[in-house]
């Protein structure tokens, strides 16, 4: 199997889709949402009401779009209509940033901690107090101790706090690091400093559109080119990826007879991806379905020969079902919580080699998701974080 995979850029029913597409299959995709109120988005809301009870607040953004904040996100709170004292009140003015889409009944989630995400770094406003350098809990330890001892780095940490994303460790020259957290660091002030000289329900800072973002989001060692049908997308990119230091070549596709999403059969990975039954290359098969409280994967043997061993039988697919699952889960965006019922296995030592073979599959989700443990009735508990929803919703 090769390396690397493609992203596509492309349109498909008047939905314009990102996608990173890997050893014939997508694994992850990103649809793209109107503009107004996108994640990432920095505003002035207006606290509408303010309820101790669930501890949050309700924060409209204008038009009467409301939004979700829990106290736990006010932690460099700014309020630009009184001194903050720590406490929220209604009709406070403070500056929010949306985290997580609207998903069923919910409203948007946002957080008054800012932040602000390139393809190396994230940079957070820290309220003033100095900050340690952090590093992607996915790159190794002298890849840590290489970027928390960068002087130029810890410099601009004075006024913010840093956190070195995972693609940062392909770098040999950390030029193109510092520079991205000076830019970023600098748009981060410039919002906190006009905020105050600003009207309620303006919008202080504008997320780059998803595409942009996906590319930022996807891990550079899994693909090494991007393609587009779409000669705006195509020209944009030209632009901005030199800005976001990625020299990954961009490629415009033109081949009027054959269009893009058939050349990748993107309409049937997309139906794959929207079934419940997945089959395995073993024969075994996998029935997810999801559900209001939470995701049942279901692991059968299917056409899969058992042979004289059975255990090894069991063994061997449940392995590779731990690979799909994560596969799907990233690909689907499935999130919240899910058991999976693996294949019965009476050697306990191998049940608990399958929890750690999950656990350093999920590892490389971009999203947090890990194995909390099996259940009495032989479940693996497994928690994926909410922060879009599933693929199933957002093609609807």
């Amino acid at each position: 199997m090769s390396d690397k995979g493609k992203i596509l850029i492309l349109k498909l029913h008047d939905r314009l889709l990102s996608m990173l597409i890997q050893d014939n299959r997508i694994k992850s995709i990103e649809v793209q949402k109107p503009a107004d109120h996108a994640v990432g988005n920095i505003y002035i809301g207006r606290v509408q009401n303010v309820s101790e009870n669930i501890g949050a607040a309700f924060v409209n953004l204008g038009q009467n779009y409301l939004t979700f904040l829990p106290f736990s996100e006010t932690r460099n709170a700014i309020v630009t209509n009184r001194a903050f004292d720590g406490r929220l009140k209604a009709e406070d003015e403070i500056l929010v940033q949306i985290v997580k889409e609207p998903m069923k009944t919910k409203q948007a989630g946002v957080t008054a901690n800012l932040s602000l995400s390139g393809n190396y770094v994230v940079v957070k406003a820290n309220g003033g107090k100095k900050a340690p350098i952090q590093v992607s809990s996915k790159l190794n330890r002298k890849q840590k101790n290489r970027f928390t001892t960068l002087e130029q780095l810890q410099e601009i940490g004075q006024s913010c706090q840093i956190v070195v994303r995972t693609n940062a460790g392909g770098l040999e020259d950390e030029t193109p690091l510092i520079e991205e957290a000076a830019k970023l660091a600098g748009e981060l002030s410039r919002v906190t400093q006009i905020a105050d000289k600003r009207t309620c329900y303006s919008c202080l800072h504008t997320a780059a559109p998803d595409y942009l973002r996906f590319i930022q989001n996807a891990y550079t060692l899994e693909y090494d080119e991007i393609v587009t049908d779409l000669p705006e997308v195509y020209h944009m990119l030209q632009e901005e990826l030199p800005e976001m230091s990625l020299s990954v070549p961009v490629r415009l596709y033109e081949d009027a007879l054959l269009p893009l999403y058939k050349l990748y059969a993107v309409e049937a990975r997309l139906q794959e991806l929207l079934d419940k039954k997945v089959w395995l290359k073993s024969g075994g098969y996998l029935v997810i379905e999801p559900t209001e409280a939470l995701i049942s994967i279901d692991v059968n043997t299917g056409k899969c020969e058992r042979g004289l061993n059975i255990e090894e039988t069991a063994w061997k697919i449940n392995l590779e079902a731990a690979w799909m699952i994560a596969l799907q889960l990233r690909a689907r965006n499935l999130s919240g919580m899910i058991l999976v019922d693996f294949i019965n296995m009476k050697d306990r030592e191998r049940e608990q080699q399958l929890i750690e073979h999950m656990r350093s599959l999920l590892r490389k989700d971009s999203i947090p998701a890990d194995v909390v443990d099996m259940t009495g009735l032989g479940l693996m508990e497994i928690t994926r974080k909410k922060v879009k929803p599933s693929l199933a919703e957002q093609m609807r």
